[in-house]
């Protein structure tokens, strides 16, 4: 066993070396040396061949490296679809292990032969994951003191551990360690990433998922959140057939949610499971502050309902499955992202940059300002896309963007600190899957209710807090033309004596400033005051929205320039 163990170490070390020193040689040094080119030319092919070589390795090992494939295939949003084509068949493609395994973890676990905890048990796995397996049973339960035994046709589904998994996982993020101190070597990501500390996040998460117990709590916890939510489904836990190894669950598959065509089939609208699996998510960051950490493919299903809606579509349940890999929320990482989630629903590029610094995301020392501006001109630009109408935009405005904003793209001074590492990785993946669903998928449509609601919150919707808003506004804009208008008078009647030309200069710079500052503040009231109205779903919002527009346009003419 230890022999098996190091060449398994040894082997993941041989592979991610040898992948590295490749990536090192053909991006970095061929192009320092002008040599370019050759790299830029086999970068398709090479990333082809690459994550092919990593599916065969994941396959055949199994463990840590199944679940980073899996990770992997769900970024259909950011990754060539090559590459999450070839990494998908990791869903499915986990060799099962011999049932004499299975029985020998469910007899150890429970001190007795599985016929005494289980009346049928199908040999051939349902499904076979990285850390276990799943099989089709039928329990047989023990009557209330007092009777005699009964047999139960209750059909589950079992989850049984691999033979040796946990050993497995600990020699795999050993090995996954090292590579993590190679790749911190290489400056533009150890600057953002705290490798170790993402590593440290797997390693517990993985730990808490090869315990069953832990695991059947969760989904229970899970349940209790949406026992409101009807077309929510979680899996009923049988705590009496249930241990650290092996867990015992009410069966609910259905169909899967990767699975396009059984979907399309039962009809039902994939965008609007698209929709509804991002909204159950939004519940779980910001209702519940706890939320399922592994939404790939393999953990969602769709189970089609009876009948038809009103608009002759397939009514459907989403279904959850595995509560291996959960997050939790505390209070300070969710102020920020209610913060961050207000400021892209309302556009206001001003609170997405305090988020960034609420949630530490943002590199000690960058500059904010504009950081603010780009995020700007992102609303601008993208604010209401969809990833097809984003992909076609126009070559000259994705250039102009970067001729503005090019040394802020080069130097991206973002980092992951280790409290959101989970919860990037979970909406990396949703983000894949939504958009795998639907093509169409609109992140700022399914953000807006929710941006309304937490406004609201906010104490930001009601008619009395916009009309105070807009008395503060109105008031600091009445007060600056008369301050700029007394001081300019007071140098005319020789109150104020200029004497230097440079002086004089700046003082026509300092008027100008405070005529655009005029104008930025009219801008962010009328603007504020147009969403929120917009929000609490007043239709003369798009005339103040557009008077904001007008005016933010006539005083950029009076920019200031520098002498």
């Amino acid at each position: 066993m230890i022999c098996m163990m190091f060449t398994r170490y040894l082997n993941i070390l041989w592979f991610f070396g040898r992948m590295l020193l490749n990536i090192l040689w053909l991006d970095l040094f061929l192009p320092k040396i002008g040599l370019g080119i050759f790299g830029r030319r086999s970068k398709t092919k090479r990333l082809t061949q690459y994550s092919s070589s990593f599916r065969i390795l994941a396959v055949k090992m199994g463990g840590v490296m199944i679940k980073l494939g899996q990770f992997l295939s769900a970024r259909m949003d950011v990754l060539p679809i090559e590459i999450t084509r070839e990494l998908s068949g990791l869903q499915d493609e986990v060799r099962a292990e011999p049932f004499e395994h299975v029985r020998r973890v469910i007899e150890e676990e429970f001190s007795c032969r599985l016929e005494e905890k289980y009346d049928y048990f199908d040999i051939n796995p349902l499904a076979s994951a990285s850390i276990g397996q799943v099989h089709n049973a039928r329990m047989r339960l023990d009557g209330a003191p007092g009777d005699k035994s009964e047999i139960l046709d209750r059909p589950v589904v079992v989850k049984i551990q691999r033979p040796n998994i946990a050993r497995i996982v600990d020699v795999d993020l050993s090995a996954m360690r090292v590579v993590g101190k190679w790749v911190e070597w290489y400056r533009p990501i150890s600057k953002r990433v705290d490798v170790s500390a993402l590593l440290d996040e797997f390693s517990r998460s993985l730990h808490e998922e090869i315990d069953y117990l832990t695991e059947g709590k969760n989904a229970e916890t899970f349940a209790e959140n949406f026992a409101d939510v009807a077309d929510v489904k979680v899996p009923k836990v049988f705590w009496s057939h249930t241990t650290r190894r092996v867990l015992t669950l009410e069966d609910v598959m259905a169909i899967k949610i990767s699975d396009y065509e059984k979907i399309d089939a039962a009809g039902i609208n994939r965008g609007d499971v698209a929709n509804r699996l991002f909204n159950t998510y939004l519940k779980q960051i910001f209702d519940d502050r706890f939320f399922h950490a592994d939404p790939h493919p393999g953990n969602l299903f769709i189970s089609p309902g009876n009948g038809k809606d009103e608009n002759g579509r397939t009514p459907f349940t989403l279904v959850f499955i595995d509560f291996g890999m959960v997050g939790y929320i505390p209070p300070g990482t969710f102020a920020g992202l209610r913060e961050l989630f207000i400021g892209v629903g309302t556009q206001d590029a001003g609170r997405v940059i305090k988020s960034y610094q609420m949630l530490d995301l943002i590199i000690h020392g960058t500059d904010t300002v504009l950081l603010e501006k780009a995020a700007s001109r992102v609303f601008e630009r993208f604010w209401g896309k969809t990833a097809p109408e984003v992909m076609e935009m126009p070559a000259e405005e994705a250039q102009a963007f970067i001729d503005e904003f090019g040394d802020l793209i080069y130097d991206m001074p973002f980092q992951v600190p280790e409290n959101l590492i989970l919860f990037g990785r979970t909406l990396a993946i949703l983000s894949g899957i939504c958009t795998g669903l639907d093509r169409d998928f609109n992140v700022f449509t399914n953000l807006q209710p929710y941006a309304s609601k937490l406004v609201s919150e906010d104490g930001g919707s009601g008619a009395s807090t916009i009309l105070k808003e807009i008395g503060t506004y109105l008031t600091l804009l009445s007060t600056l033309p008369r301050k700029t208008e007394a001081l300019f008078k007071r140098v005319e009647q020789g109150q104020l004596e200029v004497r230097s030309p440079v002086i004089e200069a700046r003082l026509t710079y300092l008027n100008r400033t405070m005529q655009v500052m005029t104008g930025v503040i009219g801008f962010a009231a009328l603007f504020n005051t147009g969403v929120q109205l917009f929000l609490a779903g007043y239709p003369m919002a798009g005339g103040i929205c557009a008077s904001a527009g007008l005016l933010i346009l006539f005083f950029f003419l009076l920019r200031p320039r520098r002498r």
